[in-house]
Formats: C-alpha cells, structure tokens, sequence
C-alpha cells in the first residue's frame, strides 16, 4: 500500500485492434503498486482489444482514429501526478518499476521527461543494428520515440501544452517542446515487437522514418508526411 508521499502514475496506452500483444504490455505495468491508474484511449478496435482492457479494470476511452488524436485524450484524463504513455506493442522490462520508482522521488526530475532504452523482441543481428541506431538517435539528437515510452509529470505535460492530435510525428513534436536536456534515458528497456520491421524490411523501414523525421524537420506539415508514411 502507499502513503500519501508517494507519488502517484497514470498509464495511458493508445489502442487499435492491439488484442495480440496487449496482455503481454499489461502484465509488466502490473509489477507497479496500486495506485497505477490505467486509461486506454481504442480507436475503434474489432477484435478482443476492449475485451481485455476490461477484464485488466482499465478506464476505456473511445476515440476518433490515430494515435496522435488518442494520446492527446488519455493526456487529459489522467489524474495521477506523473504520467507514462505506452504503446500496446511494447513490453517494459523487469526491472523498471524500481528505476521509475527511483526517478520520480527525486524533487529535480519534476522538470523533466524520461524514455526507455529501446529495444525489439527479435534475436537478429538486424535488430541490435537498429537498437543500436536508436540509442545513437537518442544520444546525440535527443529524440527518443514514442514506442520508447514517455514518463513525464502531469503538471508539466499539461504547462507545454501535451500531446497533439497529429496524424504522424506525434511523439517527435512533444519531444521537441521538452527540449533535448529535458529529457532522461532509462537503463530499463522498453521491449517493441519487431513484427513491422521483418514485414516492411529491416532497411526500408529505418530508412523511411529517417526521411519522415528529415522532410518533418525541414517543416513539412505532418498530414502530408502521413500519406507518405501510409
């Protein structure tokens, strides 16, 4: 149990038709105490996504389509005084309760944002090459993504405006306004199901996204580069 002096989190994780890995993601969050408020924003899922969002007694918010737009909604519902937003293809490792626990006691963190090491389920060497070009991203450009997962204060999150309702570059935009030095890398990692990458290829995914973060960078409107990105 907690006391009041512990501070307190809400999970938001944005949904759509996520019904094959969404047990899995639940079942590291239920490593944390009892006062995890859990809030899932579905897109209008067809399969057992709501099902078992229920059984796992999370508040069920619908929303319009993409992520942007439900991330933005679950960032307004939530009540605890940090926030963790997570994707439902991603599975936090074992050890990031206590790293998390560990962050968030410390009265200086409350200026800042924090992000897993990130990480795909796939033993490839293809794979630790593009962990390891994500840890570069992250070292030197400050950018870490949203299948990284974003622990930040709700107070903050809510003074910068939070996330908006784009249809790509979402997590890229929100970054941004943190800004580089706002943002701290756990050791934990943050566990993606690399099922897109050994379906789009293990180049030609990279690479697109690098082009989408170029053309996004240079100021091109995020619903142009949705189109691109399909």
């Amino acid at each position: 149990m907690h006391n009041s002096e512990t501070p307190t989190l809400s999970v938001v994780l944005p949904t759509l038709n996520a019904a094959a890995t969404l047990e899995t993601c639940l079942s590291a969050l239920h490593a944390w105490s009892d006062t995890l408020q859990l809030i899932i924003v579905d897109g209008g899922s067809e399969d057992h996504t709501v099902k078992i969002a229920h059984a796992a007694g999370a508040t069920i918010l619908p929303s319009e389509k993409g992520r942007g737009a439900q991330l933005a909604r679950g960032g307004v519902a939530a009540t605890r005084q940090w926030v963790l937003f997570l994707h439902a293809d991603t599975v936090l490792s074992d050890d990031w309760v206590g790293e998390v626990q560990a962050y968030i006691s410390k009265p200086a963190q409350t200026s800042k944002a924090a992000a897993f090491r990130f990480a795909l389920d796939d033993g490839s060497p293809s794979a630790r090459r593009i962990e390891r070009m994500v840890a570069w991203r992250c070292r030197r450009l400050g950018l870490p993504y949203g299948d990284q997962g974003l622990l930040i204060r709700k107070d903050l999150y809510d003074e910068i405006g939070g996330y908006r309702p784009l249809p790509l570059m979402e997590d890229v935009d929100l970054v941004r306004r943190i800004g580089r030095r706002g943002i701290h890398m756990f050791e934990a990692r943050a566990v993606t199901s690399a099922e897109r990458y050994r379906k789009n290829g293990w180049w030609a995914r990279p690479s697109r996204n690098l082009f989408c973060l170029f053309i996004y960078m240079c100021g091109v409107p995020p619903r142009w580069i949705a189109k691109l990105y399909g």
